[in-house]
Order: C-alpha cells, then structure tokens, then sequence
C-alpha cells in the first residue's frame, strides 16, 4: 500500500469532515466509498437525520456501492448498521430491496422480525432470501453435527458381548481394575464393555428457544441445528419457542424455512412457562437433553424457572443453557438466574455454531458439560 492510499484510509476512518481543507484528496473510487461511510456513519450528515427515504431505486444502487467496494465480511456488518440507522427496516419490505441485499444471519432475523407487516409480495421474495441463508448455514453445519451425534449415539450404548473390533477399552479397563494382577502387571477382564451399534439408542432433544428480538441470531441457528436433529433417526427433536406464550413448532423441523417463518421475534420472556411446557414433553428423562436458549431476562417467575430447572435435573434430564447461539461473543444476560443455575448444577455459556455439534456429543455421552464449556 503507498503512502498516499494509507493516508487515504485514515480519512476514510476518521471521516471528510476530519480533512476540512481537503489536503488529502481521495480518487473516485474512495471518494465514493467516503459517501458510502459518510451516508451511514456521519452523525452531523442529512441522510443520516433524513433517511434514506422511500426511494428504492436509491437505495438499490446505495446497497450495490457497498458490495462493490467491501469485502463481504464487511458488507454484512454495514448491512446491519444500515438497517438500526437508516431505517432499512421499513424499506426491505419491498421486494426488489430484498433482492439487493447480500444474505446473512442478522438479515434472516430482519425478516423474521418483519414477518407480521411484511406486505404479501415481501413474503415470496422474503422466503427466498432466507432459503438461500438456510441452505448455505445447512452446508456449513449439518455433516458435522450429524456425525458428532451419530458417533456419540454409538458410543451411549454399552455392549455386552462385543466383537474385538466393538471393545470399548477404556471403559473395559475401568470396570475391571479389581481385577488387576500385580504378578503379571495387568488387568483380567471379567466382563468386556463395547460400543453399542448405532441406532440403538434414542435419545430425546428439546430446544427450548427465546424468541426474544435480542436472540434472532440464536434463533435462526437453532431452526438450522433443529432439522438436522430431527433427520437423525436415532433422535426425536422437539423444538418449542416462547415469548410470553409458548409455540411447538416441532413439525415445521421437516422445513427449516417454514420453522424460522413461524418463529416470531420480539415480545417479553416467560421462560418458567416454557420450561413447564418442556416437562409436559419429556417422557423419558434420563434419556431426555434439555437445551434452553436464552439471555435469562426473565418476565415471568425467576423463583418459578429455578424451580423448574431443579425438578428438570432431579428427573434426570441433562439440562443446559446457552446465553447465545452465534457469532457475536459474549451476550448481556441475567447474572444472577445465571449464577443460581450453576449453584443448581447447570451450566449457562454462550456457544459459537461450529461448537455446538461437540456440545450436543459432550451431553449425549453423559460427559461433564461445563468442564466441556470451560475448555
């Protein structure tokens, strides 16, 4: 980079009005990438104060500038600046807005959140925006929690009468250092422990989300893991959402695209509800995961939601809380109900997607959830 685009970029970060005598002049390119910042940053600028208006045709070449100058990773973050400053919000309601947008996550939750005054002809162009997330996040996640699971089903299930290439000889090895031979220095199995074949066991998986604006991300992550579960045949996924109301939308879980379409973001947060509804659910609960995605604000009963999660685990359900499903780091959330979960036993961390095939493992193997978190 010379000297003059280094400087360039500097007037670029600080903005034009850093460069009243305009001593660093921009080529055409940054200078229509300054207008591009100065729309959406300038807090002293008149499109900011004004908005972007109702002009979609504006805005479409607007949206184009910035693709064309940014890298995509980029694009995405201005994307959703755009759409808290510049009232994108009321504007993607237009078709041929939705189509100039580049697809993301937070996009997806955009939708989501429109969803109940989105106009009719939104709706089909809005369907296929998040189509096109589903299938990209399904490409990215699927094949690595579908074997996580699978290879921890296997390995849930003790055989007794396993084949050589079946013997588990960790477990085999534990269970039999009574009978340990000091003479010879080694172990004389009484009995061996296998790996059990796939399938056999079922397990039930309960995704309990708050749909909550402040968890979209979350959300739009959790439809995603939801239809991957329920393709596994050696696991029955109930998904259920809630604000102040609960919803199961456990047979939209064939359609990922139906199930974010029904998932209606905003609303306050009764998560002792949910967690009732969730016990009506559980059949089985030794063989039973419990995945609750929330911030912990609750709305309802704090008292109520301890008390359910402390039934939840006395029953043998393996319970865990994710702060947050996504990308975004660490979330605002209730400390307190948090630290009173771990007292209980229950471990409350934010998650990152390409983690929570490993997490869902973790818990069907029975292994220590938090020391899995902690690492």
């Amino acid at each position: 980079m010379s000297a003059a685009d280094h400087t360039a970029r500097w007037k670029l970060v600080l903005g034009s009005a850093a460069d009243a005598a305009n001593a660093v002049p921009f080529s055409p390119d940054y200078g229509r990438m300054d207008e591009v910042l100065t729309q959406l940053y300038d807090e002293h600028s008149q499109e900011r104060r004004g908005g972007l208006g109702a002009s979609a045709p504006r805005v479409s070449r607007w949206l184009g500038d910035i693709r064309q100058y940014f890298p995509s990773s980029v694009v995405a973050v201005m994307q959703k600046d755009a759409m808290e400053r510049l009232g994108l919000n009321q504007l993607l309601q237009e078709p041929e807005i939705l189509r100039t947008v580049q697809p993301d996550v937070h996009l997806v939750g955009l939708l989501m959140s429109l969803g109940r005054v989105m106009p009719a002809k939104a709706k089909h162009t809005a369907r296929e925006v998040v189509q096109r997330v589903v299938r990209d996040l399904e490409q990215q996640l699927a094949n690595p929690l579908r074997q996580a699971v699978q290879g921890a089903l296997s390995r849930a299930v003790r055989n007794p009468r396993p084949k050589y290439r079946e013997i588990n000889w960790g477990a085999t090895i534990r269970a039999n250092l009574k009978h340990y031979q000091p003479t010879h220095r080694t172990v004389v199995p009484e009995r061996l422990v296998g790996y059990g074949k796939r399938g056999q066991a079922l397990k039930e998986i309960v995704l309990c989300v708050d749909q909550s604006g402040s968890m979209a991300a979350s959300a739009v992550y959790a439809g995603v893991f939801g239809a991957v579960l329920a393709s596994i045949k050696a696991v029955r996924t109930h998904m259920v959402v809630f604000d102040t109301a609960v919803a199961n939308l456990s047979e939209d879980l064939q359609d990922p695209v139906d199930l974010l379409f029904g998932v209606q973001l905003g609303g306050g947060t009764d998560i002792d509800l949910a967690l009732g509804y969730c016990q009506q659910l559980i059949t089985r609960p030794t063989d039973t995961i419990l995945v609750l995605i929330s911030d912990l604000y609750e709305g309802g009963s704090p008292a109520g939601l301890l008390r359910r999660a402390a039934e939840l685990q006395a029953a043998g359900v393996t319970v865990v809380v994710l702060l947050a499903l996504s990308d975004e780091g660490a979330p605002s959330f209730d400390r307190s109900v948090a630290e009173k979960l771990a007292a209980l036993g229950i471990p409350s961390f934010a998650c990152t997607p390409d983690k929570f095939p490993a997490l869902m493992a973790a818990a069907i193997q029975g292994q220590d959830v938090t020391k899995v978190a902690a690492a």
